[in-house]
């Protein structure tokens, strides 16, 4: 009785790892499984004339370019997202950055010879960005209270890329609280070739007479708060196209509290 019981659980046990490997790995494809974290991650930028160099709504738009998909995703160049997942806060509303699962899919896709699936299995389209109303409009915060605008830019057709440096003055008279700060180009055509979604910064300088007007002030904690938000024109860096300027909207300024 007992070497039956031992001869059982020997076949028991060499039967196990042939019914694994008769299971074979579920393919990855563009309609199912990659086309969700595009829509999620990549449209934004990634559709008809806008900042990206190519479009990833549809699986004819993204298969030439699948190897170097994979590179970029895999060596987290892209989506831009450069903040440090391992210290400080990670829960942003506008993460543009990709989990390791969604990376793996997206590797494994290519990996497999990034098949398309089955065209039904694709998720909904994501309705396209056709217009230029500010993204502060788009989540619900309204209007900007104040709009800057930066002088014309014309970038040549063919040229190598360029760090726009346009001075703008911010016309207030007293230090006011910013509660948001946005940069678009002036037009939709502006978006093809310029930074201004990815790549613009913003600098504050103050102005000789302004330097001079606040040294001749006493200084407090209160009033510390208030120089680093308040006067302060705008500098920034940033590249466009067709004769289109940059504005900078700040939303919700209001009055600074003593």
């Amino acid at each position: 009785m007992f070497a039956r019981l031992v001869s059982l659980g020997v076949v028991l046990g060499m039967a196990a790892p042939v019914l694994a490997a008769d299971t074979p790995a579920k393919p990855v494809t563009f309609s199912k499984d990659v086309a969700p974290i595009f829509q999620a991650k990549c449209q934004q930028c990634h559709q008809p004339n806008s900042i990206a160099p190519m479009s990833l709504i549809t699986y004819q738009d993204a298969r030439p370019w699948a190897r170097s998909i994979k590179e970029r995703v895999a060596s987290h160049q892209m989506p831009p997202w450069h903040i440090d997942k391992t210290v400080g806060v990670q829960k942003f509303k506008n993460d543009m950055s990709l989990s390791d699962d969604q990376i793996d899919t997206i590797v494994r896709w290519v990996d497999g010879g990034a098949p398309q699936g089955d065209p039904k299995d694709m998720p909904p389209p994501k309705p396209l960005v056709t217009d230029n109303e500010w993204q502060g409009v788009r989540d619900g915060f309204g209007p900007p209270d104040l709009v800057i605008k930066s002088a014309d830019y014309t970038m040549p057709a063919q040229h190598q890329d360029v760090w726009w440096r346009p001075m703008s003055d911010i016309p207030l008279t007293e230090p006011r609280w910013v509660r948001m700060v946005e940069i678009r180009p002036s037009n939709l055509k502006a978006r093809k070739i310029s930074g201004s979604r990815q790549h613009a910064h913003r600098e504050r300088t103050e102005s000789r007479s302004l330097r001079r007007r606040r040294s001749r002030q006493p200084s407090s904690a209160a009033d510390g708060v208030g120089d680093r938000q308040g006067l302060r024109p705008l500098s920034s860096r940033n590249g466009q196209a067709d004769g289109a300027g940059r504005e900078d909207r700040m939303g919700s300024a209001h009055p600074r509290r003593r």
